[in-house]
């Protein structure tokens, strides 16, 4: 009787309404495939790894560290091969709190291990991401020079962390930031420490040695790989071999990035003062600045000198298909509304203006690789919206065969 009433509820479903669901769910997972079909066939690539690719990946999101641009790249890997994403509700998973599963969308009405890929932003909380993450997870994560960082974060964060926002500039607050900063705000962690809390840790302790290292071994008991900004390339090699995935799987623009006219020099006093105030976070990237080295050098240098000149032709080539310009558009006004990316605090974004003649697949990749991370996540969720919808419509059919 179950199962008859179940069906029952699904005959009513008008079959026009199932027929566009079905139409639109087929038609993204066809244009996702068949733009990186075109993309190998474009380029002329074909087919390197001869391992098994990777598609649990936990991919943990810091924030001014390129980490936008690593998004890029594993929601085009995702998308082009229909998995599953772990998504926000909005557009964090629950930053800044520490991580917990329920602030994965769907995930309290479906606890079963469906997801492949998570990497929005989030503080990082293992045991609530093993919830969530298959048990093969490859986990992963993005550092940056602790200086550059917060050079870029103060102009960055200028809306949400008060201490920017009280400092007359950059250089004032570097050489004296107690004057400035509150260790209770909301928010307070954008201005001191910030990949440390990313990771989880308290941007406020003291830097104790015996806690500092009991904590760095448990990150590197943890993460597969932490890449380097400031080695962008390379650490994508890396990846591109922990991963097992193409090179081309690889590509990309540099998404939001800012202007070279919103970064002011800092004086050697304020420097070494930054170097001070971010303890935590220089022991942090110097821990994992010497073994990127030590995977740099097992790798080979010359096998990396000679894939890190084949990504970069190919992000060449891919500019000349793509790009209107060679780089990002120097006025952000000749970019359409849809693929215009948002500017924070006093930092001007940068984006890119595509080629007006573009078509078909060729139009989609190029869209896809300069697509700023809220529109591409709206993107996805709309997909897995309506595919999940799919799966509960035809639910019930599949349950009245097999009883």
């Amino acid at each position: 009787m179950t199962g008859s009433r179940e069906l029952y509820k699904f005959s009513r479903i008008p079959a026009t309404y199932l027929a566009v669901v079905f139409v639109v769910v087929t038609s993204l997972s066809f244009s996702s495939r068949m733009v990186y079909l075109s993309t190998r066939i474009w380029f002329g690539i074909t087919p390197e790894p001869t391992c098994q690719p990777r598609t649990h990946v936990v991919f943990l999101k810091t924030h001014k560290t390129a980490s936008s641009t690593v998004l890029n790249i594993l929601y085009r890997f995702g998308d082009s091969r229909n998995l599953t994403f772990a998504l926000p509700f909005l557009d964090h998973l629950g930053y800044p709190s520490l991580f917990q599963a329920r602030f994965v969308k769907g995930f309290n009405q479906n606890r079963s291990k469906e997801y492949n890929i998570i990497c929005n932003h989030m503080r990082f909380n293992l045991p609530e991401v093993e919830k969530v993450m298959p048990n093969d997870s490859f986990y992963f994560t993005i550092l940056r020079n602790p200086n550059h960082l917060f050079e870029s974060g103060f102009f960055y964060f200028q809306n949400s962390a008060l201490a920017f926002r009280r400092a007359p500039s950059l250089e004032e607050f570097a050489q004296n930031p107690h004057k400035y900063y509150r260790p209770n705000e909301r928010y307070s962690h954008l201005a001191h420490n910030v990949m440390w809390f990313d990771l989880g840790g308290n941007h406020n302790s003291a830097n104790e040695l015996e806690q500092v290292n009991r904590t760095l071994r448990e990150l590197d008991a943890t993460f597969g790989l932490v890449l380097l900004s400031e080695y962008f390339d390379q650490s994508l090699v890396l990846l591109r071999e922990a991963l097992c995935w193409s090179l081309e799987d690889m590509a990309y623009f540099k998404l939001n990035a800012r202007g070279k006219s919103d970064v002011p020099p800092l004086s050697p006093y304020a420097t070494f003062k930054l170097r001070q105030w971010n303890s935590l976070d220089w022991l942090l990237y110097s821990h994992f600045n010497a073994s990127f080295w030590l995977r740099v050098a097992a790798y080979g240098k010359a096998r990396m000198d000679h894939d890190v000149s084949r990504l970069r032709e190919m992000r060449r080539r891919l500019g000349s298909t793509c790009l209107l310009g060679d780089g990002p558009a120097a006025d952000n006004k000749v970019i359409p509304p849809e693929i215009r990316p948002p500017s924070f605090g006093k930092a001007k974004i940068l984006g890119y203006a595509l080629k007006p003649n573009l078509m078909g697949p060729t139009k989609e990749m190029c869209t896809r690789m300069i697509l700023p991370e809220n529109h591409y996540l709206h993107r996805l969720m709309v997909k897995q919206g309506l595919i999940k919808m799919r799966h509960r419509m035809a639910e019930p059919v599949v349950k009245e065969q097999h009883d």
